[in-house]
């Protein structure tokens, strides 16, 4: 009866996955993401495990710096929405009103392009304009490495970052609103957080991250970080990565890459973290499905349930919980949430709606109307 109904709700809710890095496999490998392929997503499988929306997110490394990042940036969007003009039965790209609405007539995926990183623009608000031409919609703003404009979640930060956010990184911010651009805030410094927040008139996400109180990980968010969500009107999107979620899972993984066999693989950067991924797989203890539902009901108790969302981080983590090694399990997620008792509304928000809602509000328009709790 649980499989019927979580079906039945997935149907009217469709998985919103706030963020995946499949891109990078589909440019420097050649993956067709339109079908079944290597790696943890693909269009195929998302659409098995019930997606209905979901965010191509192009990250750069950092190593691309100085004169590199948008370029890459720019590369990886371009694989986005090559598959799309390929596979228009599969994935269609928003661009802005009614394009979510287009997607959902046509029986495709409603895609949206992203960056993760504010290190991709090179030229600062004229690169978040001309990005936003070839069809931006969601930036994180800043990656693991600090910025000039703004500080990261990570420690080691060296002269020339600020505490928080910038005039600079402030401008950002407020040209995002005017262009319609979802605002991420996974990864940022605890002040930046709070500083974008007060720069934004918009609705925000933070895309892929766990609750700190169950782990205390720089990636994740404080109670008072989701409480402030809430009052933004914005969406926490809970990352499936176990060393994100659980102490004794981060212990685990570490353990295995000091293997030496972890490092026996070559190839481009891309291809040794996918079968790196594959080790990790193999390699590390199964993790529990039930950890990331926990994580999930912290932060419902916490924001409240129009604020909790997905964000994977498929493919660009090495490894989700059991059942979820890939994009063809996210039902087990609603199948989890209605075994512990949840309303079919508050499972159908964690699905999708509630990360709709945001993206309708800044990408469709209507975000002042959606500045509520």
């Amino acid at each position: 009866m649980n499989d019927e109904r979580v079906a039945e709700l997935l149907a009217e809710a469709p998985v919103f996955d706030a963020h995946t890095d499949a891109l990078q496999r589909a440019l420097d490998l050649g993956h067709d993401l339109g079908e079944r392929s290597d790696g943890q997503f693909d269009l195929a499988r998302g659409i098995a495990g019930g997606l209905g929306s979901v965010v191509l997110v192009s990250w750069v490394d950092p190593s691309w710096l100085p004169d590199g990042a948008e370029a890459r940036a720019r590369a990886l969007m371009g694989a986005g929405l090559e598959l799309a003009e390929r596979r228009p039965d599969r994935l269609r790209i928003v661009r802005g009103p009614g394009g979510l609405a287009e997607a959902r007539a046509a029986g495709a995926v409603a895609g949206y392009l992203g960056i993760e990183g504010g290190h991709a623009l090179e030229r600062g608000v004229e690169s978040l304009e001309e990005l936003h031409g070839l069809g931006l919609r969601v930036l994180t703003l800043v990656w693991n490495n600090h910025l000039p404009w703004i500080r990261s979640c990570e420690d080691g930060a060296g002269p020339g970052v600020p505490e928080g956010l910038s005039d600079l990184g402030a401008a950002i911010v407020r040209r995002m609103d005017e262009l319609g651009i979802v605002v991420d805030l996974s990864h940022a410094g605890e002040r930046s957080f709070f500083d974008a927040l007060e720069a934004t008139r918009h609705p925000v996400i933070a895309s892929h991250s766990g609750c700190r109180a169950l782990h205390d990980h720089p990636r994740n968010l404080t109670d008072g970080q989701l409480e402030a969500l809430r009052d933004n009107g914005g969406v926490a999107g809970i990352v499936f990565y176990p060393p994100f979620l659980d102490a004794e899972a981060r212990a685990a993984e570490a353990a295995v890459r000091e293997r030496a066999e972890y490092w026996a693989f070559e190839g481009g950067a891309t291809a040794q973290f996918l079968e790196q991924s594959k080790y990790m797989e193999r390699e590390a203890p199964r993790f529990p499905l039930a950890r990331l539902i926990d994580h999930i009901e912290h932060a419902l108790w916490v924001a409240g349930p129009r604020h909790v969302g997905l964000g994977s981080d498929f493919d660009g983590i090495q490894r989700g919980p059991e059942g979820l090694e890939s994009a063809d399990g996210y039902w087990r997620i609603a199948k989890g949430l209605v075994e512990r008792g949840f309303s079919d509304e508050v499972v159908k928000g964690v699905m999708g709606a509630n990360m709709e809602r945001v993206f309708e509000a800044v990408v469709g328009g209507r975000a002042q109307a959606d500045r509520v709790s």
